[in-house]
Parts: C-alpha cells; sequence; structure tokens
C-alpha cells in the first residue's frame, strides 16, 4: 500500500492491551511520528498486574504491580514522545472482547476523535515466544470490532449518545505485531528511542544488556552491523 503524506499534524490513539506493548509493537514508528509533531494518546486496557512471576519476586502483589507499571508507563511514553497515556485497569489476562468491553473502546473512541487508531492484529495466534497473549488478541479483536461497525454510527450504543459521545470514525486503522502487513515503515533514527523507551518497564526487563542486543540484532537481512537498518509493518485499513 502507498502511503500518503499527512500533511497537517494528526491525532493518533493508541489501544493495546498492557503497559510495554505500545513501546515493543510499534515503539519506534510513534517515536518517528511524535517527532514529525502528531499528537499520540496512549489508551491501554489493563495495568499488566500479573506480568511477575510471585516464586521469583515474593513480595510483589498484583496491585503494587499495578500501580508500578503506571509509572513505568508514563516514563516510557515520555521518551515516546507521546502526550497522554490513560489506563483502563482491567484485570490482566481477563480481557475478552465482548459488548461491554466494545461498548467502552467505543466510548474511547468518541471521546478522543481520533484521526488515526493504532491496535493490533487479533489474529497473529503465535509470537516469537510462542503462543501471542490472548490479550494482545482480544484488545485487537474489540478494538476492530468497535471501529466497524459501532464508532461511527448513532444506532449502535445509543446510550453513548445520551452520555454526549458523538459518533466519530478514525480515517485510517494501523495493527501492528501482524503477520500479513501491507505497510513497512522505516524506523532506523527512532530504533534506539524505541529500546530506551522499553528499557523504562523495568519490571518487565530482566537483563537489559540482553534485551538491548536482541533489538540491536532485529536488523533488516539487506542491511549490516556497521549500517544497520530497522522497520516496522503493519496492516492498515483506511476509511477515506
Amino acid at each position: 500500500m502507498a502511503l500518503e503524506t499527512w500533511n497537517t499534524p494528526q491525532h493518533i490513539l493508541v489501544i493495546l492491551a498492557h503497559p510495554d506493548d505500545p513501546e515493543f509493537f510499534c515503539g519506534a514508528t510513534l517515536a518517528k511520528w511524535a517527532r514529525e509533531g502528531h499528537h499520540i494518546t496512549y489508551l491501554l486496557l489493563t495495568c499488566g498486574d500479573k506480568g511477575f512471576n510471585p516464586t521469583t519476586d515474593p513480595a510483589m502483589t498484583p496491585d503494587r504491580l499495578c500501580a508500578i507499571r503506571h509509572e513505568e508507563q508514563y516514563a516510557a511514553a515520555k521518551v515516546i514522545g507521546a502526550q497522554a497515556v490513560h489506563i483502563l485497569d482491567h484485570p490482566d489476562g481477563y480481557l475478552i472482547p465482548d459488548l461491554n468491553l466494545r461498548r467502552e473502546v467505543v466510548r474511547e473512541i468518541r471521546r478522543h476523535k481520533p484521526d488515526i487508531l493504532v491496535t493490533c492484529d487479533p489474529q497473529n495466534l503465535f509470537a516469537a515466544y510462542g503462543i501471542n497473549h490472548p490479550d494482545h488478541r482480544a484488545a485487537g479483536q474489540v478494538v476492530l470490532d468497535a471501529v466497524f461497525p459501532a464508532a461511527g454510527n448513532p444506532v449502535y450504543f445509543p446510550e453513548l449518545l445520551e452520555e454526549g459521545f458523538q459518533p466519530h470514525m478514525p480515517k485510517e486503522v494501523w495493527c501492528s505485531l501482524t503477520l500479513q502487513p501491507n505497510v513497512t515503515l522505516d524506523v532506523t533514527d527512532t530504533w534506539e528511542i524505541k529500546i530506551q523507551a522499553i528499557l523504562q518497564h523495568k519490571t518487565q526487563v530482566q537483563d537489559p544488556a540482553k534485551l538491548i542486543e536482541r533489538f540491536k540484532s532485529r536488523r533488516t537481512e539487506d542491511s549490516t552491523e556497521e549500517n544497520p537498518r530497522y522497520e516496522e509493518k503493519f496492516r492498515v485499513v483506511k476509511y477515506n
């Protein structure tokens, strides 16, 4: 797909499941957009409160981790250049793309009125580490279901009209973490920013040196270690 240049600053809403998902999935792209002058807002459906091992960290609790991950996400978003972070604090690991969650996401789309919506591909069952987290798939599914047909149509969830949320339809939806991309962006210039943002998620990064090594090795096959090039890929759907 050929990308059109955005001639004016765009309002970009990123809806994903957990703190650190924006940075891991598409952080270099978000950093690139932020430096181009676009307004980026994060909306995370959970606070990732189960992202720890009680065997190795017996002092940690879900409530304590939830609070820590809020702070980590604020720090990472600042590195990326995102201007706002909202976390809905649904229980980690239990996301279901049902009508209640869909209504909630429709409400947030209508509240924030994004030009561009970023989420992840719900069809991606497998990831480099094994099975893709069910929350990732649920988040992508509920966001796509909220966008079409509900967000822009007043007869869906009419109770939201009574709350003051008028229909809104984003112009484009960008699905990260996809195995069927139709857009590839060169993000070499902001790859280091992505890494530094991920490192803000200290509870999720056990070995920073290995993480840096792993992400620096993800250069394109046609580049070299001395002159690396990095890409991020998306499935993009346009509505105008």
